[in-house]
């Protein structure tokens, strides 16, 4: 079989899934429609799980260099925003860095990785066979054809790859828009300024070039036809509406508008055909999870992709890629609607609802946690295929510390390979040696709590759990092991 995939589309998504190829050993090319990168940035947040992503391949430190740090987020633009710094991880804030930035660094880290990447290249179709798939595509100097083992659409909710594979995308259309600018102001706000009320929300946020999006919802919002191009007078004009200045708002970079469109496509493959990304899911942008959300469906396609190419699994593995992240995109439509559903209404009914909410936030600790693990996908679990499964199973590794190294389990992580963790001095322990398999051997250094009682632990590339063995339900942890392993389907959960 070619060990080749082309991936349409080359916003963060589709680098990322180029890097995690490249590192799983399958060579990748990226068409990518857009002659350069574009300046306006759709995404501007970085989430904590997608921060332990990039570190779980060396790939975070420019993020964090040149992002700025907020300990938090905000659900539906509440008075009382959530707040991080309790959640387990090494990145209990968010990172506001603009996409183009992002996707600038995400293209150097991929092509240092060996990754083809086009510009002004794009895919306008494909024949499937039945061992190989034959991408049409148009650039420069006209059409031509690449044959690949897979195509991987990243090209957004219009996306091209979906069409032609034929792949619904159900879902409602518009019926709110909101509007933004990323503009220079001479008299900023205090930091996190956000305020909502019966004139509508607005929202303030710094950006690292000295910018601020400000970015909001008002009642002339609630409409199903889309309005005309936003100006700098109008967005002035709805800054003072709502927050009683402009702030010296002026020099826009970008002026937009965006829809609560929801749309999830039914299957995420098709035969030789994936998705991932906005050309999967669509919603409205609240939260900042988006960019989030593709790059984690990237993270876990990649190395599924690469260990059935490599000939270590086969071609069925992809089809839990489906069963993994598609509950993920129904969960984020979930989510993005509810919060919507908060920000679109301006009653004095929904404002006491905000009020409501906003106190629980404050005084329910338990609850902040809870939003804040669904909105930074901290909560992700992929279920596991067995009822008893140790409930770690399914869960993502924490940066899990030992005590004879200054690296945590982060540092350990490869694309190309499972994860066999060694936590107990048991002689009858020993280390498999097997293809696509680190093992590492050392003593927890005060693991939390649900590992406490873990004496073995296959992770899979992605950081995902797959098999725990404790004193409690494994006699033999060494032939657990093996077992795990040898079944047919070890990078799944067993």
């Amino acid at each position: 079989m070619e060990q080749h995939v082309v991936i349409a589309g080359g916003g963060p998504v589709g680098l990322w899934l180029a890097a995690e190829l490249r590192r799983g050993g399958v060579n990748v090319t990226v068409l990518e429609r857009r002659p350069e990168i574009d300046r306006r940035s759709k995404a501007l947040t970085i989430h904590p799980r997608t921060i332990e992503v990039l570190a779980s391949r060396g790939a975070h430190r420019p993020f964090l260099d040149e992002g700025l740090r907020f300990p938090g987020g905000h659900f539906a633009m509440l008075a009382e925003r959530l707040d991080f710094r309790g959640l387990t991880t090494p990145f209990p804030y968010t990172l506001a860095l603009p996409q183009a930035r992002t996707e600038e660094l995400l293209e150097a880290h991929a092509s240092e990785l060996g990754a083809r990447i086009l510009r002004g290249h794009r895919v306008t179709g494909f024949t499937a066979h039945t061992e190989s798939i034959t991408v049409r595509a148009e650039g420069p100097d006209g059409p031509y054809e690449l044959p690949a083992a897979y195509l991987v659409g990243c090209d957004g909710v219009r996306s091209t790859v979906r069409t032609v594979a034929g792949i619904d995308f159900p879902g409602t259309p518009s019926t709110v828009y909101g509007w933004l600018g990323d503009v220079l102001l001479d008299s900023p706000p205090r930091a996190g300024f956000s305020t909502f009320g019966p004139r509508g929300g607005l929202m303030v946020a710094p950006m690292p070039d000295g910018r601020y999006r400000v970015v909001g919802v008002s009642p002339d919002s609630l409409t199903s036809t889309r309005p005309g191009d936003l100006t700098l007078a109008e967005l002035r004009d709805k800054t003072i509406t709502i927050a009683g200045e402009d702030f010296g708002m002026r020099d826009p970079q970008w002026l937009s508008r965006f829809g609560n469109a929801t749309r999830l496509a039914t299957q995420y493959r098709r035969g030789r055909v994936l998705l991932a990304g906005d050309a999967a899911h669509q919603h409205f942008p609240a939260g900042g999870v988006g960019m989030n959300v593709g790059i984690q469906d990237a993270h876990n396609l990649g190395w599924k992709l690469a260990t059935t190419l490599t000939g270590r699994a086969p071609d069925t593995l992809l089809d839990t890629y489906h069963d993994e992240r598609h509950p993920i995109g129904a969960r984020l439509a979930e989510h993005s609607r509810a919060q919507t559903a908060l920000m679109s209404s301006f009653t004095p009914e929904n404002l006491a609802l905000r009020t409501l909410l906003s106190d629980v936030i404050a005084r329910r600790p338990a609850f902040n946690e809870e939003l804040s693990e669904r909105l930074t996908a901290l909560a992700v679990r992929y279920p596991p295929l067995t009822p008893d499964a140790h409930p770690l199973v399914g869960t993502h590794a924490p940066d899990l510390a030992f005590a004879d190294s200054e690296s945590g389990l982060f540092a350990l992580l490869r694309a190309d390979a499972h994860l066999l963790l060694l936590t107990s001095g048991d002689s009858r322990m020993s280390a498999p040696d097997r293809p696509g398999l680190v093992v590492h051997t050392g003593t927890l250094h005060r693991p939390p709590a649900a590992w406490a009682d873990v004496r073995a632990a296959l992770i899979r590339p992605d950081g995902h759990v797959a098999w725990i063995g404790t004193e409690e339900n494994d006699a033999d942890l060494a032939a657990a092991a093996e077992d795990a392993l040898a079944a047919p389907t070890p990078h799944f959960m067993k």
